[in-house]
């Protein structure tokens, strides 16, 4: 491997810089990305949206709970008190696996189907006014690539241990 001339070099400034201006970015751009995403007219902050989102995204609109809760970045305890909401409001059903009793299934019902898509076409319509927008085609499919990537890396070291 050869060594990086000074212009390619990245200082630690300038990483810090770079992380801090995408955090930053994060932070400002994800509240209007959620503005008005509630047709419902109901409270339902924190992030039932997501957990609506990924379980229509998913074969038959059903997750195992303890996998949607990592998805999501909740403890047990967060999901389980986030989905007895969804589920005491009538989004979200939860189903025993007939296989193995240690799993239950996060699973849409149809009133849950219908607020997914309403609220989905919002976020859509944001998406495209805050990201793609600003950003470009190319740039939102860089964005996704990069976010990947780190995703992916990140997967690696947890499952791994600490990478060196």
């Amino acid at each position: 491997m050869g060594t990086r001339s000074d212009a390619e070099r990245i200082t630690d400034d300038d990483l810090i810089t770079c992380w801090g201006l995408f955090h930053e970015a994060l932070s400002v751009t994800s509240p209007l990305l959620l503005r008005g995403i509630d047709p419902s007219g109901e409270d339902m902050s924190g992030p039932w949206f997501e957990v609506l989102i990924r379980l229509q995204r998913s074969p038959r609109n059903r997750l195992p709970m303890s996998q949607l809760a990592r998805e999501v970045s909740l403890s047990s305890g967060g999901f389980t008190k986030l989905a007895d909401r969804l589920e005491r409001n009538g989004y979200l059903a939860r189903q025993a696996c007939p296989s193995d009793r240690r799993v239950t299934y996060a699973t849409l019902t149809e009133k849950g189907r219908t607020l997914a898509e309403r609220a989905r076409a919002r976020h859509v319509a944001l998406l495209r006014e805050h990201v793609l927008a600003p950003l470009g085609p190319e740039g939102v499919r860089a964005l996704a690539e990069q976010a990947r990537r780190l995703r992916d890396s990140s997967r690696r070291t947890e499952e791994g241990g600490e990478r060196r």
